[in-house]
């Protein structure tokens, strides 16, 4: 599924780097950058995950005027959003899911065909990924990834994100008495 486009501006880089807290002339001093082997500012390895908030079915963006489920527990009483929800470049692994089941994001990885720069117009793409389970120590554990490709306004690919969530769930009632026992 195609989200919106993602405009990447030279403020939004400052900011973005100033907020993981990265003095890095390079996303911000373009005589500095200039100097370097980019050639000019670029934005942080982890910036194309803000085009989240370019899409209105993200899950965590906020809406005006209606209840915002939020980052935290249940800040606003309201009840997370099902296992598979809509969202920006995160894996389906939240919470909602089946057997009491608590999702966790795990993993996320970024591959840069090319720096984004100031003046680029991404498009996210997001598609499933592979899926796996294991058993833990709490129980099954059910993972499944997504994978994003960010693509510019010519098609070619900037960045490949893949993102890995986890739903952990609670163990079978056998499971749960031989626990007990030991």
């Amino acid at each position: 599924m195609a989200d919106n486009t993602f405009p990447v501006e030279a403020g939004h880089i400052l900011m973005f780097a100033r907020s993981v807290g990265d003095p890095n002339p390079v996303y911000a001093d373009a005589e500095q950058a200039a100097k370097t082997e980019v050639g000019g500012i670029i934005a942080p390895p982890t910036f194309v995950q803000a085009s989240a908030q370019f899409n209105p079915d993200y899950f965590l963006r906020p809406k005006i005027g209606q209840p915002w489920f939020g980052s935290g527990r249940e800040p606003t009483g309201l009840v997370a959003p099902a296992a598979g929800a809509a969202g920006g470049s995160g894996a389906s692994g939240r919470g909602g899911g089946r057997s009491g089941g608590v999702g966790l994001h795990a993993e996320q990885h970024y591959e840069y065909h090319r720096p984004v720069r100031p003046g680029d117009v991404l498009t996210p793409t997001t598609a499933p990924g592979k899926t796996w389970e294991r058993t833990g120590r709490s129980g099954l554990l059910q993972f499944s990834e997504s994978v994003t490709e960010y693509r510019g306004a010519d098609g070619e690919l900037v960045v490949t994100a893949r993102s890995v969530g986890v739903l952990t769930t609670r163990p079978a009632p056998a499971d749960e008495a031989k626990g007990a026992g030991q």
